[in-house]
């Protein structure tokens, strides 16, 4: 898995640092990863409903708990099939969508490989705060995605926006995560799961920050306001991490944390009450909408929640 993350992130690289060269070529270059990707994870797939989840671990700062565990298991895997399908369909139509002398194809084809990686890492992350690490790869890649037309004010002020919500939410998260790893003197996700901590003020406290964080990431009520302006990216951008992948961090999040924690304070009603909101708020303004573009992003929004 340590392998499939070097793969993106190198094949990402060689296509930002020469794209003048490779053109349209480019494509093939980053689309490896997540087509590799989606070919580990057919030939694992057997194993891995066997209820048998493959795992890697590397040590890091054993001290401070900070260790690079990976681990795939059933749900892990349904959302790798997500990030690494929708990936290679992604970059398929990358290549007819984008002229082969368009300026600068190479740079942004690379950061939807790096962006893809980041996903990857999010999904098979087995500690708090290397999942945490992987989430913030993700609000940077799409702030350079969502503003690569850079003489575009618009898309220059929509990647700001993207920034600073999911930027600040991801900062509260962090929080919410150091509170909760502290509560249950453990940082593994896999471990924090079987064995959740005792409730308690902290803890309520620290599950509220990791709220915020997966609610601004998943456009969620109050936070929605960014996804709409971020559309202003290339349609394949769009579609990658505004539609299909990026957004859907924070309800996979929430759904890894629920069996332990569902029943811990206000979660559920929180969790219930701002999903309604914003599924019907969302539908709602989704048909005022008379840009496709913009229908599809409240229409995003709404089915999120």
């Amino acid at each position: 898995m340590t392998a499939l993350l070097t793969l993106h992130a190198v094949t990402g690289a060689i296509a930002i640092l020469f794209g003048r060269r490779l053109g349209r070529r480019a494509v093939y270059v980053a689309g490896l990863g997540p087509l590799v990707t989606f070919a580990w994870l057919i030939a694992e797939f057997g194993t891995i409903l066997d209820r048998e989840p493959i795992t890697e671990s590397v040590r890091w700062v054993p001290r401070l708990g900070l260790d690079f565990d990976l681990r795939a298991d059933g749900f892990g895997a349904l959302m790798l099939l997500l990030v690494a399908g929708i990936g290679v369909l992604v970059f398929v139509y990358s290549n007819a969508y984008f002229p082969p002398n368009k300026e600068g194809l190479g740079r942004l084809i690379g950061l939807v490989g790096l962006f893809a990686g980041s996903m990857v890492g999010l999904v098979l992350a087995d500690n708090l705060l290397i999942l945490y690490g992987f989430w913030e790869l993700t609000t940077i890649t799409s702030f350079l995605l969502i503003g690569n037309d850079h003489t575009d004010a618009r898309a220059r002020a929509a990647a700001l926006q993207a920034l600073l919500v999911t930027g600040a939410g991801g900062l509260a998260m962090l929080a919410g995560l150091l509170i909760v790893g502290h509560e249950a003197e453990t940082f593994s996700l896999s471990g924090l799961i079987a064995d959740p901590p005792a409730p308690s003020t902290a803890l309520t406290v620290g599950l509220a920050l990791v709220l915020v964080g997966a609610f601004s990431k998943s456009a969620q009520w109050p936070f929605h306001g960014w996804l709409p302006g971020a559309m202003v990216a290339p349609t394949p951008v769009s579609a990658y991490l505004h539609s299909a992948t990026m957004v859907k961090a924070g309800v996979y999040l929430i759904a890894r944390l629920a069996p332990a924690f569902a029943e811990v304070g206000l979660w559920r009603p929180v969790v219930v009450t701002v999903g309604v909101v914003t599924m019907v708020g969302g539908g709602l303004r989704s048909l005022r909408q008379t840009d496709l573009k913009l229908l599809l992003a409240m229409g995003t929004v709404s089915q999120l929640g």
